[in-house]
């Protein structure tokens, strides 16, 4: 393991303690789950996820820590049933596609809009079901995610009602915006988590 992953794998330790951690998929499991998805999940959040925590109890996502890889929370299905933008009706059966290619490489905010669904209902939907994997949610509507296909693979992108934006640590366009940043900067209380 190279130096910057060992230290990026101590960072995570120390930011998830053993009592917040659900078990580790392992790499075998974890192996299975990028073939049958069709990606590779970008480091840190790799090791992570097969070595130290598949889901966390506590974590920078406000609705229950982090979800486990490939899951969805709890307000997902009916967010998307309030929010499907497509010509089929909505089952509750919409797949994510990790595979597919991430939408977005700069911050987009459709509520200015005026929600004209013709506009940007197909953006809308490929930039929640696509070339991600949810973190987890702050509420129902606001979802963090890891991107894992495209130029922004590695960041952690919030989606919430009328915006979607890349993670930047302190609100700007600062680089840093990926898995380890993001999850440095809740634990210790910078950036996004800055107490006012």
């Amino acid at each position: 393991m190279e130096d910057a992953n060992l230290g990026a794998v101590a960072l995570l330790r120390e930011a998830f303690p053993a009592e917040v951690r659900h078990s580790p998929l392992g790499w075998e499991a974890l192996w299975a789950w990028e073939r049958r998805h069709g990606v590779v999940l970008p480091e840190p959040y790799r090791t992570f996820v097969a070595e130290i925590a598949n889901g966390t109890d506590d974590g920078p996502p406000d609705e229950g820590g982090l979800l486990p890889v490939g899951e969805k929370p709890a307000s997902w299905a009916a967010w998307e049933a309030d929010c499907w933008m497509s010509p089929e009706p909505f089952d509750g059966t919409a797949a994510r596609v990790p595979s597919q290619p991430f939408s977005l490489e700069e911050e987009w905010q459709w509520e200015y809009d005026y929600y004209d669904h013709s506009r940007h209902s197909f953006l809308l939907h490929q930039t929640y079901q696509h070339g991600s994997v949810l973190l987890g949610s702050d509420r129902s509507g606001e979802y963090w995610t890891l991107v894992v296909t495209g130029p922004q693979r590695g960041r952690v992108w919030w989606l919430r009602d009328g915006c979607a934006a890349p993670y930047a640590g302190s609100l700007s366009a600062l680089p840093g915006g990926d898995f380890l940043h993001w999850v440095r900067d809740w634990h210790v209380g910078q950036g996004w988590w800055r107490a006012e």
